[in-house]
């Protein structure tokens, strides 16, 4: 099937189940629970303090896609649109626990390097601005040191230990699958500034896995 073929096989699915949703299928609602609880719980953890409360954020998030379900107008994905709803909800019991900050005033700053700049030869070095280590090549690796639960845990702890922002968009996009249209409807940012802080947090996971891998 052509992509234009999927993407309309996409849309029509999508159209009939909202009409289900519409129609007060429970059914049909526990699917797109099941499908999108797991997304929509990594993401409120990243606004409020406890799993009990993204739990609850989600609970209130779910109500809100039921009571505006007839409003939903397929401007975007409705995997979007429940995002959105779930950001807001997180976003302001976030801030009755004042844990968030908009992200409007968390857009990545022009001078932040991605990498640290101790990585690089220095001006006064015959090659400046090369690697002074090149990183090494994973790809010769054994399948099951990268698969490794150490290597997974520092994964996992140095995502922990971003910033918000990139905390949040590198697990919407590398854990659990959203595209960058989604990320930037969702959570209301640019393109460009949804692209450069998902760079940011690669790099520094990358940067993490290097020393670990490599050391």
């Amino acid at each position: 099937m052509s992509e234009t073929g999927l993407h309309d096989r996409t849309a029509v699915d999508e159209s009939e189940l909202v009409a289900r949703l519409r129609a007060g299928d429970e059914r049909a609602f526990e699917a797109l629970v099941e499908r999108h609880y797991p997304t929509m719980l990594a993401v409120a953890r990243h606004y409020v303090k406890t799993r009990a409360v993204a739990e609850e954020v989600v609970q209130e998030a779910w109500l809100g896609v039921l009571n505006g379900i007839d409003r939903f107008q397929g401007r975007s994905s409705l995997r979007t649109w429940i995002l959105r709803i779930l950001v807001n909800t997180a976003k302001t019991r976030g801030e009755r626990e004042a844990r968030t900050v908009p992200f409007a005033s968390l857009a990545p700053e022009d001078d932040e390097p991605a990498v640290e700049s101790e990585r690089f030869r220095g001006a006064d070095d015959p090659f400046p601005g090369h690697w002074r280590a090149y990183p090494g090549n994973w790809q010769r690796l054994p399948d099951e040191v990268l698969a490794a639960r150490e290597t997974l845990d520092i994964v996992i702890a140095t995502i922990h230990q971003l910033p918000a922002p990139q905390r949040i968009v590198i697990t919407m996009r590398d854990i659990q699958g959203c595209d960058s249209e989604e990320v930037c409807e969702a959570l209301d940012v640019s393109e460009g500034n949804q692209r450069v802080l998902l760079h940011r947090a690669r790099a520094k996971v990358r940067s993490a896995l290097e020393g670990h891998l490599d050391g």
